[in-house]
């Protein structure tokens, strides 16, 4: 165990390796550093925190006035360590044109919750210090990549330690924290980082589900935590089709999905709702812990995804290749040659055009796809 400071914080996690799901299949990838990313900070910090959400509309029911954001790198909005992917170029390309810290050329889920509720999407924790306050009364993003319930091989806070930091800046009597806490909305974004990180660490597919069921188990302590410490209103993400990632579409050309992993989220799911169902009927409220159905469709079928969520040929050209990419094996999306500093990546002509951003995550227009999916499900709520 390692001691390290995290939003000002101090805290101890697991040290590890950066690992994607592409591990599950012996695949390892790593990332170098550059020198401007203290700039890149600092831009992101004045550019993203002026994006302002829509106005809320008054639609009779809840409507929260703070986001706080907790989970792995689909959520996160720059807690990340400097030296990562997120905050290189290309990251960010789209918008705000700086890497942001985001895993994406863009806007992520995080981004997209927060505009649909009215609110300007929550800093990372890690720029608390040095943000002003009135950039704080939004709420607070402690979403870290790569991270899960549990440690994993990356060297991040797991989802307990985050509810660590939160209670903290509660009990610290942090004002951007502590105050209208019933009026507020927690996203707790679990993208399966977990069940590679068991791989990795000698773990077999056949004990897949009993992890499962420890991550549940844990998960179900920590959203009703979240509740405890006083948000009204917790919605958590499902996990997403693994099997279409492209780091194992890669396989196939990026023409079908892999359907090694579809029971393990056939499982992670059904579980999921069991859980977000009791917890719902401890405080007597179906609407308190909410579930975001990440791409509400099959993990099997290409097409039937494709047309389902909205992701056809005439929107993106081939749903499951990412834009950007590392020219050959060794090398990921923003990678750089470290003798030379040349670029060891492409990055497509149009990301509007491509739902993958990268192995992993999707692009801007590939989040915004999936939110129009998502919108009418929260609309009974929000």
């Amino acid at each position: 165990m390692q001691p390290a400071l995290f939003c000002g914080l101090s805290i101890t996690y697991l040290g590890g390796t950066s690992y994607t799901w592409s591990l599950a299949m012996g695949i390892l990838k790593a990332s170098s550093s550059s020198g401007l990313h203290f700039i890149f900070l600092l831009l992101s910090l004045i550019i993203i925190s002026g994006v302002q959400g829509r106005t809320a509309k008054d639609k009779g029911g809840f409507r929260p006035q703070k986001l706080f954001v907790f989970g792995d790198s689909y959520a996160s909005a720059g807690n990340d360590d400097i030296p990562v992917r997120s905050w290189k170029v290309p990251y960010g390309i789209t918008f705000p044109v700086v890497p942001t810290g985001r895993y994406s050329d863009g806007r992520v889920l995080t981004d997209f919750l927060a505009k649909y509720l009215g609110l300007k999407s929550p800093l990372a924790c890690r720029l608390r210090s040095i943000a002003r306050s009135r950039w704080l009364k939004y709420g607070m993003n402690f979403a870290t990549g790569g991270t899960g319930v549990f440690d994993t091989v990356f060297p991040g806070p797991n989802m307990t330690t985050q509810i660590d930091l939160f209670q903290q800046l509660i009990e610290m009597k942090a004002a951007s924290i502590s105050s209208g806490l019933n009026s507020s909305i927690a996203l707790v974004a679990l993208s399966g980082n977990d069940y590679p990180s068991y791989l990795a660490r000698n773990g077999s597919i056949s004990g897949l589900p009993i992890i499962i069921s420890r991550v549940m188990n844990q998960l179900a302590a920590n959203l009703r935590r979240i509740y405890d410490l006083g948000v009204r209103k917790v919605v958590v993400s499902s996990l997403q089709p693994l099997g279409c990632l492209p780091s194992l579409t890669v396989s196939s050309g990026f023409q079908k999905c892999n359907s090694t992993f579809d029971p393990l989220v056939a499982l992670h799911n059904s579980m999921l709702k069991r859980v977000l169902d009791k917890l719902n009927n401890e405080t007597k409220d179906a609407s308190t812990f909410l579930l975001l159905d990440v791409l509400q469709i099959p993990p099997s079928k290409h097409q039937r995804q494709a047309n389902s969520a909205g992701l056809s040929s005439s929107k993106f050209e081939n749903p499951l290749k990412p834009c950007c990419l590392g020219l050959s094996d060794g090398f990921i999306c923003g990678s750089v040659d470290a003798a030379t500093s040349n670029k060891m990546y492409t990055v497509c002509p149009n990301p509007k055009k491509a739902f993958f951003w990268d192995m992993e995550h999707p692009t801007q227009e590939g989040w915004r796809a999936v939110f129009d999916i998502l919108k009418p499900s929260l609309q009974q709520v929000f």
